[in-house]
């Protein structure tokens, strides 16, 4: 039997970039089915949380980034724009956020098509890969082919459907607490939560416990 398993996913996290490639790769390697459930990044979420961070954790998870995509052979550069419109110097997060409601839109609209997968590891290979403006011209319709999806089309979709999509955003975010988590990259087995790029390799190990197989 097929496995299931839920990916829980913002495009604002730089770790599920790092691990994008990974998610997919397993996907298509094993006989699992995984459901990218896109939710709204810790800033929109819950605003004070920057305020209230240690000053050394942006500082070093930006070290940490460099060092992972250098470790998995990936390109990796802070944002241009940041999905998340912040100043970094005093951690606020601005009321007008133009680009991670419409992302994490066309993402769930990109779970309801099919090929989530590829679709969000083009979108955040632009993102955190150095792509400036990826928010201008091309980009996002290119990254939506690569994936056999139509941008203009999902836009359509979306339109005018802004609450009901928002609705399924917030399910996916009381699913990903509900599971024992709170944080991105999260991928859930069996209802077991493996928060992070870096415990990719254990959740196969699970899966392979589970009596996952690989595609003939």
């Amino acid at each position: 039997m097929t496995l299931k398993a839920d990916l829980f996913w913002s495009f604002r996290s730089p770790y599920s970039y790092l691990g994008a490639k990974q998610y997919r790769e397993i996907a298509g390697e094993y006989d699992v089915e995984i459901t990218v459930r896109p939710v709204y990044p810790i800033a929109i979420r819950n605003p004070e949380f920057f305020a209230k961070a240690n000053p050394l954790w942006i500082p070093y998870l930006i070290k940490d980034c460099l060092r992972i995509a250098e470790y998995r052979e990936l390109p990796f550069a802070l944002p241009s724009p940041d999905p998340i419109v912040q100043d970094l110097q005093t951690r606020a997060i601005s009321d007008d956020q133009p680009y991670i409601f419409w992302l994490t839109r066309l993402g769930v609209e990109a779970a309801r098509r099919g090929n989530a997968l590829q679709f969000i590891e083009n979108v955040s290979s632009m993102v955190w890969g150095g792509v400036k403006d990826w928010d201008k011209g091309n980009h996002l319709a290119e990254a939506a082919s690569s994936a056999g999806l139509d941008l203009k089309s999902m836009q359509e979709a979306i339109d005018g459907n802004e609450e009901e999509i928002d609705a399924e955003v917030f399910a996916n975010q009381d699913a990903l607490e509900t599971a024992g988590h709170w944080g991105v990259p999260c991928l859930v087995v069996e209802g077991e939560p493996f928060f992070g790029q870096d415990r990719i390799d254990m959740a196969l190990w699970r899966m392979k416990q589970l009596g996952l197989e690989a595609r003939s």
